[in-house]
């Protein structure tokens, strides 16, 4: 399976409102991860964590592929009542669960703990609890695979001290394999990709 039939699997899963977790969990595990099938989507940005969407499922759902620099993770957050799945296409990743705080201003607690290398496929959702993802290799950057469903625009990244929350935006760095341009643009605008883009790509996937 490439991820061309990947994206027919779920489009063809979704055309259904019902989430089968186990099915979807199948799907995603079938899939092996193949560099000259996601190369093209994998930008990464030296100082954060980059979001590029692949796919929107008709509107039922996000695919996207999240580029990890060295070091690099995500805050700690909620998914706003959607089924989060992430698999591993290259390098590896740090999944801390939390539980969900019984009142502000109390300390988050770790859940769980749990180490994802290549073609790994971990689950989440609000009824579990929150988590944080994280690339936690000094020198080796990361490219995971994303889908949400249903797809979300914002979520709430919680304060780990005090349990604190703040609500964010979720926006896309590329599109489809070209970057966007939010200036001006709630939405964002898809620009012609740059030579700065192409050498910024995945090195490891060449």
């Amino acid at each position: 399976m490439n991820l061309a039939e990947l994206i027919a699997c779920l489009r063809e899963i979704f055309v259904e409102d019902k989430v089968d977790v186990d099915e979807v969990r199948r799907v995603m595990e079938a899939y092996k991860s193949n560099p000259a099938d996601w190369r093209i989507f994998a930008k990464f940005d030296e100082n954060k964590y980059t979001r590029n969407l692949v796919d929107i499922g008709n509107g039922k759902y996000n695919l996207m592929i999240i580029c990890w620099p060295p070091s690099m993770g995500s805050s700690i957050h909620d998914h706003t009542d959607a089924h989060c799945f992430v698999k591993v296409l290259a390098g590896q990743l740090l999944e801390t669960q939390f539980y969900w705080p019984k009142e502000e201003g109390e300390r988050l607690q770790v859940k769980q703990k749990t180490a994802y290398s290549i073609d790994g496929v971990s689950y989440m959702s609000d009824t579990i609890g929150l988590h944080r993802m994280e690339n936690d290799s000094h020198k080796d950057g990361a490219v995971s695979l994303h889908l949400y469903i249903p797809p979300y625009t914002t979520c709430n990244a919680f304060d780990e001290r005090t349990g604190r929350k703040t609500q964010c935006t979720v926006t896309f760095y590329s599109k489809y394999g070209q970057r966007v341009d939010y200036s001006g643009s709630k939405e964002g605008r898809i620009v012609e990709r740059m030579e700065s883009d192409v050498k910024a790509d995945f090195q490891a996937s060449t």
